[in-house]
């Protein structure tokens, strides 16, 4: 009999559970998934969402007049304005191509120092300006010739980075919390432990991230190495790669990285794969990729921070990877400027949580119809933000939040971007006895809040137009020591000088050592204009030292050097003339062997000012020296494009540019 009621006791109990359950399952179908913010749940420590300005994706933006120049900088790093960015990583220059052009160096010599060449110094103040709390880093692409004798890895590299972070302090008040290895080349073990060296040498509290290695297999071996080299690890403080995933989206961090207990970065990305088109920054084609990315970095790669490379496309279109940037602007001569989705899409990250945070793994995950969603509390324990998107969910989805562990219960603020809203606050909930309910739309961007002082910038740009024409530059407005207006360096550095053998100023083509390159490796050039461009005349004063070359170029459709590595010159018509009197007239296209045109000797002298000319109309190529004419010839490789000045490695002088019919 006592078994017997035992018996029946369970299979009342069975029946009331079964009941339960299904009774469970029914609300949690009505109410749609149940995530529970609880602020005593683990999670890695939130670092930030940033940029990096390099390869000289900003080299336009200084050139914009205010207060256009202002409302750009405002709408990447004011906070609580527009994409509020937390973190901004330099290059280190070294007067050599790394992506979209060279920018400058601050030691070209072992006895030489500079801590004002450039615009990266005035980036970086800017940025601090807006957000004092910014944090800055630097990593290197390439390095001055004299450095270790041609080698990169060496003692020189590693005081070099020293010299920098203390130049930073001493001419700028800036402290640089982060420096990296070499950009995307593989690491050497020795030099890492040097450069902690070094740095500690010089009293640098600089921390080392390493190593910023290109997508695929060995970006994470860094780790591995790591748990076999003790004096490494002591030297790493962040392991960060760059494009970490697989072609077909998947995640690359490995175990060994997660164990580590090292924070790890995506310290370059993209909405797009590593490798993959650069797209424009429409909600379509590039918003909606990056509100998966950024949430998706932290769920399946254990990512705490994430760096879009660039801050601001402020290059010409017809350079290497365009459409990098958050916003776009790279017509300085009309004050226009573009706020791409990109910047709202970071800003539901960035305005709604900050560097310290700490995500709540337990509220962290996936939506059953697609979408993902993390939490991160305050350092407080009280506020918590979460972010949702749905990008390829097809229904909308409700999810029920509830709240434990000390989290506030107040006001929930909802904001949200999808095709029909950029940054929107759309609602306030108050959540009843610890939980709330929301309903997401598909294709869409969420940030759930209990802080307050979001904001979306409203300053307005003037209407773009065309590089202006005629153009002309006798340099006399430039400052001294630096590059002018519009004129984008794409080797060595074109910088304001007086004037050799004449009175006024000029323009200098100063660098005479080849640098250690990152990629390409062309002879120095400096180009501007308009694309568009078919009929007009390139003409410019030049000085030349015995033994050297300069060039004159038009009608340039590309110079992505990245397209033919070994080609000295961008895709266009190159008049090179050398102080010996020999000059030729080059077709030059990437992937084909240059077709010299035409090609001869003249009297002329070094070291004497000379007038070269360039016309283009229609097939018709005229090339002209001091008024003579060098040549006349018919070709069709090149209807359109930019114009261009250059040299060799070598010492070149410029002045009187003008473009025109």
């Amino acid at each position: 009999m006592w078994h017997a009621a035992r018996g029946l006791r369970r299979l009342r109990w069975f029946h009331i559970f079964v009941q339960g359950f299904l009774l469970g399952v029914f609300v949690a179908g009505a109410a749609g998934q149940v995530v529970v913010l609880d602020g005593q749940a683990g999670g890695r420590v939130f670092e930030g969402l940033g940029a990096v300005s390099a390869g000289a994706s900003s080299r336009l933006l200084i050139d914009y007049a205010e207060p256009y120049r202002s409302q750009i900088l405002d709408y990447l790093f004011r906070p609580h304005y527009g994409a509020s960015l937390q973190h901004l990583k330099v290059e280190m220059g070294a007067d050599v191509n790394s992506t979209d052009g060279s920018e400058p160096s601050h030691m070209r010599s072992r006895d030489e120092e500079n801590y004002q060449r450039g615009y990266e110094w005035w980036l970086m103040e800017e940025a601090h300006r807006r957000n004092p709390k910014i944090i800055l880093d630097v990593l290197p692409w390439g390095a001055p010739g004299w450095i270790g004798h041609g080698r990169f890895y060496s003692p020189d590299m590693a005081e070099y980075v020293a010299r920098f972070l203390e130049g930073a302090k001493r001419a700028h008040g800036l402290e640089i919390p982060y420096t990296g290895i070499w950009n995307e080349k593989a690491y050497d073990p020795l030099y890492v432990e040097l450069l902690h060296k070094t740095l500690l040498q010089h009293g640098l509290a600089t921390k080392i991230v390493c190593c910023d290695e290109y997508y695929g297999e060995h970006q994470w071996q860094i780790a591995d190495a790591m748990r076999e080299d003790a004096e490494l690890a002591r030297a790493v403080d962040v392991i960060a790669v760059h494009y970490p995933r697989t072609q077909d989206g998947a995640l690359t961090t490995t175990h060994a990285a997660k164990a580590s207990g090292k924070p790890l970065w995506s310290s370059e990305d993209q909405p797009n794969p590593g490798g993959g088109p650069f797209v424009s920054r429409d909600w379509e084609q590039g918003g909606r990729i990056l509100a998966r990315l950024y949430n998706r970095n932290y769920l399946e790669g254990a990512l705490t921070k994430t760096e879009i490379w660039s801050p601001v496309t402020s290059y010409y279109d017809i350079l290497a990877a365009p459409h990098s940037g958050l916003m776009y602007a790279n017509t300085p001569w009309s004050g226009y400027y573009n706020v791409q989705s990109t910047i709202w899409v970071t800003a539901h990250t960035t305005q709604f949580a900050e560097p310290g945070w700490r995500y709540l793994d337990s509220a962290c995950g996936y939506l059953p119809e697609r979408g993902s969603y993390v939490a991160l509390r305050s350092p407080n324990g009280r506020d918590w933000s979460v972010i949702v998107e749905t990008i390829y969910a097809k229904h909308p989805q409700t999810v029920t939040f509830r709240i434990r562990g000390g989290l506030s219960s107040g006001t929930v603020h909802v904001w949200e971007t999808n095709a029909g809203k950029i940054f929107e606050h759309v609602q306030d909930v108050q959540p009843v006895q610890g939980s709330f309910t929301l309903r997401f739309d598909p294709d869409s961007l969420y940030s759930l809040t209990t802080t307050t002082g979001q904001g979306k910038g409203t300053a307005q740009p003037p209407a773009n137009s065309p590089f202006p024409f005629p153009y002309k530059d006798d340099f006399e407005g430039g400052e001294l020591g630096r590059a002018p207006k519009f004129l984008a360096d794409q080797d060595g550095a074109f910088e304001v000088h007086a004037c050799r053998g004449r009175s006024g100023k000029c323009l200098e083509q100063v660098i005479t050592e080849k640098p250690i390159p990152w990629g390409p490796l062309p002879d120095p050039f400096t180009l501007a204009g308009d694309v568009n461009w078919t009929d007009y005349v390139v003409s410019v004063d030049v000085l030349l030292d015995q033994g050297k070359e300069a060039t004159v170029m038009g009608r340039i459709d590309s110079a992505n050097v990245f397209e033919d590595p070994k080609m000295l010159w961008p895709s266009g018509y190159v008049l090179s003339l050398r102080a010996s009197g020999e000059w030729s007239l080059v077709s030059a296209k990437y992937k084909q062997a240059p077709e010299t045109l035409a090609s001869g000797w003249a009297a002329w002298e070094a070291r004497r000012w000379h007038h070269v000319t360039l016309r283009f109309q229609g097939e018709a190529i005229t090339a002209m020296l001091d008024g003579r004419e060098l040549t006349a010839v018919r070709s069709h490789a090149h209807s359109h494009g930019m114009f261009a000045i250059g040299s060799d490695w070598s010492r070149a002088e410029f002045d009187n540019l003008s473009i025109g019919r």
